[in-house]
């Protein structure tokens, strides 16, 4: 199961092992379980703390527990196979096992020891799906700190037959003590937050306690990264409060026109930031969600951002780049099936749709992408595009076209997604030709019609936005209150790319520098008077 260059990799993780580890696998007779005996045995020939039984009496088979030889009451399981982009939450796993301390903070593990009730957790993942490691990672932390807390994690392919019965149709998908508890990435703070009533008041009386920023960057995308790292090497004290650092980067797989970088992955060049972010001593405030911007009454004043969990933050100057999300469709059907066949992302949720039906609604880039990647697996694919003609890059429209289960309508509105109230069952059209209406049998939808800005919350602040709703700013990322910049994929810049979020926010940065020196604080001011 593991060739040559992974077990030497795995060899000197094992290293740091520091308590003996037991792995229990409970199997049958099938392919799965073979291959699940066979990646056991080859980890425990790895480290002599390490070793593999297979007397396993649990129902689920293949499945295998991971837990400490001296604490058998603290295990997390694992059913199906943990590969792909869950190999590094199997090493992971085995590490915190071992006694390997996590580089997680202190406080929120405190927290997880300290929750009270029993929590039975069962998580539904996909090998291709990039959002689920962090929702696995965190609920084995859970189940290795607290004898109380379980979780079973499930790789859906292998247990197709569950999945359906669960009407599990996005993942990641996490259920509590038997009901469903959350559909989406989740981070360990995150479920706390939903588990500890008193989660957010600690978070924001934390929050609120910090001195204040001379830069604090709002969001921690391409854009809020670059600014942040040009502040704080140019000085300032500099903070980023983010509602999920990495923003789209996180739901981004293959990166290839990033100059320098002949390939990378958006999980991957998110945690690269995140580092280089960390090594410039940035504050970094992570599911740190702004709700409303009290600008400065005058130049060199402080700036105040109020969070959604109560606290207060201030600061000289903003850069503010909360950037975009996926657009919906607002139509009927849409959010009632959310989850249970409409989908936003198509490698974390494509393998749920093997074999079926399913349309992608969107011809730009990422709609053709997606149906490309999709007819790989599904059994057909409808691509339906609003416009008269597909607007992706030719290279793609060519490779999309030479596919022979992919069917493609242009001039289509889609007008309504239809459910038998459990799940989706077809998506209704209206040529916008001739003006009628088809409806195409179906089990699952993937929008992928373009990105709205998130700045809903700068609405009555006094910011300028355009009719769009984006962060109208000039050539040097200011906005028109001064001291407050905006950079990245919220704004009225052109051109929605990686590379140009990173250059707006290093310019937008560059500006809040030039603000700085040549306004004086207006509190020192008063104090010299």
């Amino acid at each position: 199961m593991l060739d040559a260059n992974m077990q030497t990799q795995l060899k000197q993780y094992l290293a740091n092992l520091r308590e003996p580890i037991e792995l229990v696998a409970s199997l049958d007779d099938s392919e799965k379980s073979a291959q699940t005996r066979e990646l056991l045995t080859e980890i425990a020939a790895l480290h002599d703390m390490v070793s593999a039984q297979f007397d396993g009496t649990h129902e689920r088979r293949p499945s295998f527990i991971i837990r400490r030889a001296s604490d058998a009451d603290k295990w997390v399981r694992f059913a199906g196979l943990p590969m792909g982009h869950e190999f590094t939450s199997l090493v992971l796993a085995l590490l915190w096992a071992g006694g390997h301390p996590p580089k997680i903070d202190a406080d929120l593990i405190e927290q997880v020891r300290a929750l009270e009730g029993d929590y039975d957790f069962e998580m539904f993942f996909s090998l291709s799906c990039h959002n689920c490691p962090d929702v696995v990672q965190a609920l084995t932390l859970m189940a290795l700190e607290n004898p109380r807390i379980t979780a079973t994690l499930i790789e859906g392919g292998t247990f197709q037959d569950e999945v359906e019965a669960r009407g599990v149709l996005a993942v990641p998908a996490t259920f509590l003590n038997g009901e469903s508890f959350y559909n989406g990435k989740m981070e360990l703070a995150e479920i706390l937050s939903k588990l500890d009533s008193g989660a957010d008041a600690k978070a924001a009386e934390k929050m609120s306690a910090k001195e204040p920023f001379e830069v604090l960057v709002i969001g921690g995308g391409p854009a809020g990264a670059a600014a942040a790292v040009y502040t704080a090497r140019k000085g300032f004290r500099t903070g980023i409060a983010a509602d999920r650092f990495g923003g789209q980067l996180q739901d981004t797989l293959g990166i290839e026109n990033l100059p320098g970088t002949s390939y990378t992955e958006g999980p991957k060049l998110s945690e690269d930031l995140k580092k280089q972010v960390r090594d410039n001593e940035i504050d970094l405030m992570d599911l740190a969600r702004a709700t409303q911007l009290k600008p400065a009454s005058e130049a060199g004043g402080m700036h105040e951002i109020v969070m959604a969990n109560g606290a207060t933050i201030k600061a000289r100057a903003l850069i503010l780049a909360t950037g975009a999300r996926w657009k919906n469709l607002g139509v009927p059907g849409e959010a009632e099936y959310r989850n249970k066949g409409v989908a936003y992302c198509p490698h974390c949720d494509g393998p749920l749709f093997k074999g079926k039906r399913i349309a992608v609604v969107g011809g730009g880039n990422s709609g053709v992408e997606a149906a490309i990647d999709l007819a790989k697996i599904v059994g057909h694919v409808t691509l339906i595009e609003f416009d008269a003609k597909l607007r992706a890059d030719e290279v793609l429209q060519r490779k999309l076209r030479s596919l022979p289960n992919v069917e493609i309508i242009t001039n289509g509105q889609t007008t309504e997604i239809t459910g038998d109230g459990s799940r989706v069952n077809g998506l209704v059209f209206k040529d916008r030709t001739s003006g009628d209406e088809h409806r195409i049998e179906l089990e699952g939808v993937f929008v992928q019609i373009g990105l709205v800005p998130n700045t809903e919350w700068l609405e009555g602040s006094g910011l300028e936005l355009s009719q769009y709703g984006e962060i109208v700013i000039d050539e040097e990322g200011a906005t028109n209150l001064p001291g407050i910049y905006a950079a990245g994929d919220a704004t009225t810049v052109p051109h929605k790319q990686i590379v140009v979020a990173m250059g707006e926010g290093s310019k937008a940065a560059l500006g809040a520098f030039d603000y700085l020196i040549r306004n004086e604080p207006v509190d020192e001011i008063a104090a010299a008077a």
